[in-house]
């Protein structure tokens, strides 16, 4: 819980989304201190009634002026929007935290997993960004390990989950399912890209594409991957390379990730004693008892889950594990909310 004396004005962009709601409900699960919340949304969304504490809002059309007053603003409408309003909102004075790939790359932008680099708040210029849901739980499960032994190598396969497409993808795949079962023709319109050239089934399948292909074969996903855990980590020497694979689960990113550490001495044993101390990671790790992180398991939780924790065979400084974690929650809302926390208990929002 942030500790602090001071009440701030918040507002939410993309207040009726997936994220939206959850940077809503994390804000009043955490006891952020919110003295006056203004939901924020597109000219479509806006109208709409959303209770907050006891206390009926109702959404409004996001323009510039709407974040006049406004402390800290949580953004999570898209990268076009964000880019527009950003900048609009820190003129007047608001401190943007951004759940879009808009600012993650730009020079200047923090990029913060606060359990990994809250101190890159300090250099804010009134822009945070918030870094992909799939980079987040695996550099947060690394980060303890790279602490004490170094990181020089990251192979990591995702098995990611429909809601990280939005909410009409996971409606999508339900209205799918049903008409496989039925015996039914499909016609998949969103995945695995909406505006993409072509779209496949989710139902019962898995789809090696999510974002777009880039010119190196990579799609933006995967690539959003590679470059955000070098800038996190602030060290470019990490290899990284990812293949990234939209699964038919609704909430909840797994990966399957593979690290080969700088220094000797790395055990099984001492990876999972570091895990077990690690800040925001719960460690489920027995195989004797099939004890293991599963993406049902983690939705609605907070912490990034880590197990099959294993000594690569060939390679004595290579281990591989398997990290699981809610993709609305630390892959995007709670995050957000804990980097506006850190911000807090750092003196940087100021009133």
């Amino acid at each position: 819980m942030t500790q602090s004396n001071e009440m701030y004005n918040v507002a939410i962009l993309g207040a009726t989304g997936a994220v939206g709601q959850q940077m809503m409900d994390t804000l009043d699960r955490l006891n952020f201190p919110v003295d006056e919340l203004k939901l924020l949304s597109s000219k479509r969304s806006a109208g709409k009634k959303i209770s907050f504490k006891g206390k009926e809002l109702t959404v409004e059309e996001a323009k510039p002026e709407s974040f006049e007053g406004i402390d800290l603003a949580l953004f999570s409408a898209g990268g076009s929007i964000s880019k527009e309003l950003a900048p609009e909102a820190v003129k007047r004075g608001a401190v943007v935290v951004d759940n879009t790939s808009a600012f993650r790359m730009t020079e200047g932008i923090p990029l913060v997993v606060p359990e990994v680099n809250s101190d890159a708040l300090k250099n804010h210029k009134g822009i945070i960004a918030n870094p992909n849901c799939s980079t987040i739980q695996m550099v947060a499960a690394m980060e303890p390990i790279r602490k004490q032994f170094g990181l020089k190598r990251v192979i990591v396969s995702t098995y990611q989950a429909v809601s990280g497409a939005g909410n009409a993808a996971v409606d999508e795949m339900y209205e799918q399912t049903q008409q496989i079962m039925n015996d039914e023709p499909i016609d998949p319109q969103i995945l695995p890209v909406g505006g993409d050239k072509k779209h496949y089934q989710i139902a019962f399948n898995a789809v090696p594409q999510i974002d777009v292909f880039q010119s190196n074969g990579y799609t933006f996903e995967e690539m959003k991957m590679i470059n955000e855990t070098k800038k996190i980590m602030s060290d470019e020497s990490i290899q990284v390379v990812a293949t990234c694979v939209r699964i038919p689960v609704e909430t909840g990113h797994s990966e399957s990730v593979y690290i080969e550490v700088e220094k000797e001495g790395l055990t099984v044993d001492t990876f999972k004693n570091i895990m077990k101390d690690a800040d925001g990671v719960t460690l489920q790790d027995d195989p004797t008892q099939q004890i293991y992180p599963l993406a049902t398991d983690a939705q609605g939780k907070d912490d990034v889950f880590v197990g099959r924790i294993r000594q690569d065979l060939d390679h004595p400084k290579g281990f591989h594990f398997w990290v699981v974690s809610d993709n609305l929650l630390k892959g995007a809302a709670l995050n957000s909310v804990q980097i506006a926390q850190s911000l807090v208990e750092q003196g940087l929002l100021k009133k």
